[in-house]
């Protein structure tokens, strides 16, 4: 093990309700659907617990100690630019993000024509290479709030590397 490195993984978890008048965006995507997720800015579930996950790997909250629903100016912002954000803030903590897997979980739609894009903006977004990401989608077989598609949710781990000679 090389003892100049110190290495974190940490949760992000995320959900939101679905509602009619909102446009559907999950990963920075906009995907077609009759509904959208209500919350927090755009409500992007996989970005928020991807924000949460980052957040985790340097101890430094969560998404509400940044970005909180409390203040106006996050209302109308997307989600992947608080992504963005984030990521400069657990760089200057000298956290670099080496690996991300997360998984959304939705009844409808079907996420498989979806992933390569949110995988490509996330990528972009986080600075790290495609195939350091894994983004997996699931449904709950009809059970919960998810299963009724009253709701989705999303689930991620990041994973950082800090360099304790710097």
């Amino acid at each position: 093990m090389n003892r100049n490195f110190s290495s974190r993984s940490a949760i992000g978890i995320d959900f939101h309700p679905l509602k009619t008048s909102k446009k559907l965006i999950i990963g920075g995507v906009q995907i077609p659907f009759a509904k959208g997720l209500d919350g927090h800015s755009d409500g992007d579930v996989l970005t928020h617990a991807i924000i949460d996950s980052i957040l985790g790997v340097a101890a430094l909250g969560d998404i509400g100690t940044f970005f909180p629903d409390s203040n106006p100016n996050y209302h109308k912002k997307y989600s992947i630019d608080l992504l963005s954000e984030t990521v400069k803030m657990v760089n200057h903590k000298g956290w670099y993000l080496t690996f991300l897997d997360a998984t959304i979980i939705a009844e409808s739609p079907k996420m498989s024509d979806h992933i390569k894009k949110i995988k490509t903006t996330i990528s972009s977004v986080i600075k790290i290479n495609y195939d350091e990401i894994s983004i997996k989608a699931t449904s709950t077989n009809g059970l919960g709030f998810i299963g009724k598609q009253e709701g989705i949710a999303a689930i991620a781990i990041a994973t950082a590397e800090k360099n304790l000679n710097d």
